[in-house]
């Protein structure tokens, strides 16, 4: 997820090096991954069961000798059709790409969702989109996988339609981070980080969760505090309020660990939500610029104190939390990939 800008950490290569080519709306698809095995789906989090499809599109598109891509559509179905109920995504365009980058792909192509693909039949889907307009040659889906015009296409209506195309269709099963558990989902990891769970939800995304976005000027109250911050606002973003430790990573590249908060600052305006970072061993301006922050665990619900002097006292206390907490996190990072 992100406040709008995209560009905080450019997705250039993939993990191991390789080319990473991405395809976005109304592009053609170029040659380095025509002919593709793709990935189909939303892909919000790009978590643990995502995970699975990008592990079997990778599996399957190596076994015959094509490129593996992922095929996902902006903006958000859900956004498309009810643009009145904002919803918290957990990764916007910007952020899966990042991620899509690190997992060893060939590519990524991005469809835009718009009243002609929500109208577009299953059958058109895949012999209009899928075959003659993207080219691919097989697809890999989630066993909960809907398509076409009022969800007609199932995913079994895909596996037949995709036979009669000659296209190979793989499905797989609901992912669980141990028998007997609820499947991994985009909306448990909602769920959790709106709960504070910072632990939890970056278990079921597999790494750390981060938002990305421009450093904005603020009231410059935190130079006052002898905590500045480089401060963000994240649209409709459902992370519970609170304290947090956290990594950002500069428009430079370099890591830096923090402190942050997340609220409305109840001790001083009540204000709209606002992420402000403070950074750990740094000073620099950051106005204007991008910066990709991470979270690594939730230290404490926000609070009003009585006075500032109340507040510095315990930010003191954060911060050495924070560092501790950052010191010895192991929870894999896009940041280091």
């Amino acid at each position: 997820m992100s406040s709008g800008d995209e560009s905080a950490v450019p997705p250039a290569a993939s993990a191991r090096g390789r080319a990473f080519t991405i395809c976005r709306a109304d592009e053609p698809v170029p040659p380095a991954i025509a002919g593709a095995i793709a990935a189909i789906g939303n892909f919000d989090g790009v978590h643990l069961g995502h995970r699975a499809l990008i592990a079997a599109v990778r599996e399957t598109a190596r076994a015959a000798g094509r490129p593996a891509v992922v095929l996902t559509f902006e903006p958000h179905p859900r956004a498309y059709f009810a643009p009145h109920r904002p919803m918290f995504r957990l990764t916007d365009a910007g952020a899966k790409e990042i991620v899509f980058a690190h997992l060893g792909l060939d590519g990524l192509i991005v469809r835009r969702f718009d009243a002609t693909l929500a109208g577009t039949g299953a059958r058109d889907f895949v012999e209009g989109l899928l075959v003659r307009d993207l080219g691919v040659t097989g697809v890999v889906i989630g066993h909960d996988f809907h398509f076409g015009r009022g969800r007609e296409g199932t995913p079994a209506v895909l596996a037949g339609l995709c036979a009669e195309a000659a296209l190979s269709c793989r499905i797989i099963p609901p992912v669980s981070l141990h028998a007997g558990a609820e499947p991994v989902s985009s909306s448990a990891i909602r769920a959790a980080l709106a709960e504070g769970e910072v632990a939890r939800a970056n278990t079921l995304l597999g790494y750390r969760w981060f938002v990305s976005g421009e450093v904005r000027h603020g009231d410059k109250r935190g130079r006052t505090l002898g905590y500045p911050t480089a401060n963000m606002a994240l649209s409709d973003c459902g992370l519970a309020h609170g304290i947090y430790a956290v990594r950002v990573r500069l428009p430079d590249g370099r890591v830096k660990g923090g402190v942050a908060s997340y609220g409305r600052r109840p001790t001083f305006d009540d204000g709209a939500p606002l992420l402000e970072v403070n950074l750990f061993d740094f000073s620099g301006d950051l106005y204007g610029q991008s910066i990709a922050v991470e979270v690594l665990a939730y230290i404490r619900g926000e609070e009003r104190f009585a006075s500032a002097e109340a507040l510095v006292a315990r930010m003191h206390l954060d911060a050495a939390e924070a560092r501790r907490i950052i010191a010895g996190d192991a929870v894999p990072s896009m940041f280091d990939a």
